[in-house]
């Protein structure tokens, strides 16, 4: 059977996105303590990379507000979120003052913030950041991970959050 599939379509961004969203993805939380304060986002593109050395990637949009203070860091802690994190998701994303109001967290020596409930913890460090597009890929180098097999995953899923059945 042959559908034809045109090329050099109009690719607009809403058609774009919508697309893109056909494909779930996990969340995680970026934190850090910068200049005293803690610092984070969400970021749905996670993905690992490498085994050796032991790599981890993010993409953030290069108009990031967040970024430009969260690579100022030593060490950047990410958390894999779990199903009950959706509000947490949305404050992240929310007012940088207070993205970590009520959220217990934990500050590692190096400065990393972690999420203390959530699937996966890995504390990083950049090890390259790529232009790419309207994006930046920042690939993490790992230091240290935990992981628990208590929980089930945040999925984020056309533009809405959910989990696994």
């Amino acid at each position: 059977m042959t559908i034809a599939f045109p090329t050099n379509q109009d690719l607009d961004p809403i058609r774009l996105r919508e697309a893109f969203g056909a494909f779930p993805t996990g969340v995680v939380a970026v934190a850090a303590q910068v200049d005293g304060y803690p610092v984070g986002l969400a970021a749905s593109s996670f993905t690992s990379v490498s085994l050796d050395p032991p790599l981890v990637s993010i993409n953030l949009a290069s108009a990031s507000k967040t970024w430009p203070d969260l690579r100022r860091a030593r060490h950047l802690g990410l958390t894999v979120l779990a199903h009950h994190h959706g509000p947490l998701c949305r404050q992240l994303a929310g007012a940088v003052e207070h993205r970590f109001d009520d959220v217990a967290v934990t500050l590692t020596p190096e400065g990393a913030i972690l999420i203390d409930d959530g699937l996966a913890h890995f504390d990083t460090t950049i090890y390259r950041e790529v232009e790419a597009g309207d994006h930046i890929l920042v690939l993490l180098e790992l230091h240290a991970v935990d992981h628990t097999n208590e929980l089930s995953p945040l999925v984020f899923h056309r533009s809405a959050f959910g989990r696994l059945a």
